[in-house]
């Protein structure tokens, strides 16, 4: 499986932070209609993390899907509604960047 990061943010005629905060369930977690709707639609996927941010964006979530279609797909179900902006970004973890970057050493170049 491969990680997918979803950055998103509240699009100005959308509902506020505190609206979207407020929607969280009892248990502490923040759920999205459009998360619950990815999970149910896009079973193949699999949600890893939900995370509130400061910053140009206002939430990230995390996620594995088997390829580049599931991923669209997910991010697709994201921006539906009108209320989100959504960027999808692929993730690779740092073992496989530094393998990469030993494959594409030069020969005699330090490692």
């Amino acid at each position: 499986m491969r990680v997918f990061v979803i950055m998103s943010k509240i699009c100005p005629h959308g509902p506020s932070l505190v609206e979207v905060a407020s929607r969280a369930k009892g248990s502490g977690k923040a759920s999205r209609l459009w998360v619950d709707q990815a999970k149910q639609l896009v079973p193949e996927a699999r949600f890893i993390a939900h995370y509130a941010l400061l910053g140009p964006y206002d939430f990230m979530d995390i996620y594995e899907a088997p390829d580049e279609q599931t991923a669209v797909k997910v991010a697709m179900i994201g921006s539906a509604s009108g209320a989100f902006q959504v960027e999808t970004w692929s993730a690779i973890p740092d073992a496989k960047l530094a393998e990469l970057a030993r494959a594409v050493r030069k020969p005699g170049e330090p490692a």
